[in-house]
């Protein structure tokens, strides 16, 4: 054979070749969603399946107390004192 007729029938090869790869993804097994189809009829039917509150638009909040908030956040108190002890045993021994 000639190379060209070679290389013809490689290319030709390996494009039938390219027709059957995506054959090779289907699979005969189940997947982890399989048996749900009940579930997922019901919530497509379902009229409203949003919390009512999520309707609501205004949202209440204090911008002092969100400062405060903030502060504390970002200065955390100070920490105890030198010399103070702490128990960590059950309560009444000493």
């Amino acid at each position: 054979m000639s190379r060209s007729k070679l290389l013809l029938m490689l290319l030709g090869t390996s494009l039938l070749a390219g027709c059957a790869a995506d054959y090779l993804h289907n699979y005969d097994t189940m997947t982890l969603a399989s048996g749900d189809s009940q579930k997922a009829n019901q919530l497509l039917q379902t009229v409203d399946p949003y919390n009512p509150a999520s309707n609501n638009t205004k949202i209440e909040g204090d911008g002092a107390r969100s400062v405060a908030v903030v502060q504390k956040y970002k200065y955390p108190a100070s920490a105890p004192a030198t010399g103070t002890t702490v128990s960590a045993g059950p309560a009444g021994t000493q």
